[in-house]
């Protein structure tokens, strides 16, 4: 049913566009032609005694000039799309010119980043071009969601912790930058049992990372939290190839405290990293990627 009201929309689109054009000639004609409604050229209207309405035909060139507007819409529709679905002889889209140019800019950028490949990510931090360029790419495609400092906020990762939810060697991050993640962490309160077992895991789920947290609640959750070790681990320090975050190491990326794990525990959460491996090159994100790299490494330097 979408598709007929979507083929008549298109339709009814072209008929109007068309019908349109017809009659804005056939306006020009009937205006371009000479009746004489009066001896003396005029239209028999006279205001103030002596003020009369001629009846002269529009200026040639006026004329021509509407035509040639005409005849330019008649062409740039058949060429382009503007007639409904019809997409244009050309086979022209926005879409179509963007990939194009893109594609194109990635050619010219190509031979700047021909100088980095084949190199590891650790002679790439030491290249101070490799480091400056990484960080524009990071900029223009990464600080919107992880900050310019590259710190994250909640529900964003911090790039600068050390703590990687899929792993953090130079090679992960890239297939992340290129294939995205998403990470999905059910609802689990019915497996958990009562919403008291539920305030009791997270207790204990809290007393991992050494936080605040009631001991005698956190004991009674301890054996309830098996049904959350299939993921994270019986000693709760996660799982990179599930994305299961480790929660013994002080790190939220969704807000710390026993009322943040206990909606976790009830909503679940999913979040998504989006894939760039159609809008950067292959080269750009081993670039990129060696430069996300670096900031772990130079805060895990600057911790010892």
């Amino acid at each position: 049913m979408s598709d007929f009201f979507s083929s008549g929309w298109s339709i009814f689109v072209a008929v109007t566009t068309i019908v349109g054009l017809v009659a804005c000639l056939a306006l020009l004609i009937v205006a371009s032609r000479r009746k004489v409604m009066a001896d003396d050229n005029t239209t028999g209207h006279v205001w103030d005694v002596d003020l009369r309405e001629m009846n002269n035909p529009l200026p040639r060139w006026w004329m021509w000039l509407f035509v040639i507007t005409v005849v330019f819409a008649a062409i740039y529709l058949a060429l382009y799309p503007g007639l409904g679905s019809f997409g244009g002889t050309l086979g022209w889209s926005s879409a179509g010119q963007y990939k194009t140019e893109q594609q194109r800019a990635q050619e010219n950028v190509a031979q700047i980043f021909a100088k980095f490949k084949g190199k590891s990510a650790e002679e790439l931090v030491k290249d101070s071009a490799a480091m400056g360029i990484g960080e524009r790419l990071f900029g223009n495609n990464c600080a919107q969601c992880h900050g310019s400092d590259a710190r994250g906020s909640k529900g964003f990762p911090n790039l600068t912790d050390g703590d990687w939810q899929w792993g953090g060697t130079p090679e992960i991050i890239a297939e992340t930058i290129t294939k995205g993640r998403i990470g999905v962490m059910p609802p689990m309160a019915a497996a958990v049992g009562t919403a008291e077992d539920v305030k009791n895991v997270a207790n204990y789920v809290l007393s991992l990372s050494g936080g605040a947290h009631n001991a005698v609640a956190a004991q009674l959750g301890k054996p309830k939290f098996v049904v959350c070790a299939a993921c994270h681990g019986p000693e709760g320090k996660g799982n990179p190839a599930l994305g299961a975050p480790n929660l013994t190491d002080k790190i939220w990326l969704h807000g710390w405290g026993e009322a943040a794990v206990v909606a976790m525990i009830n909503n679940g959460k999913n979040n998504i990293m989006p894939a760039f491996g159609e809008r950067l090159s292959a080269e750009q994100i081993h670039v990129l990627a060696a430069y996300v790299w670096s900031l772990s490494q130079t805060a895990s330097v600057a911790a010892k």
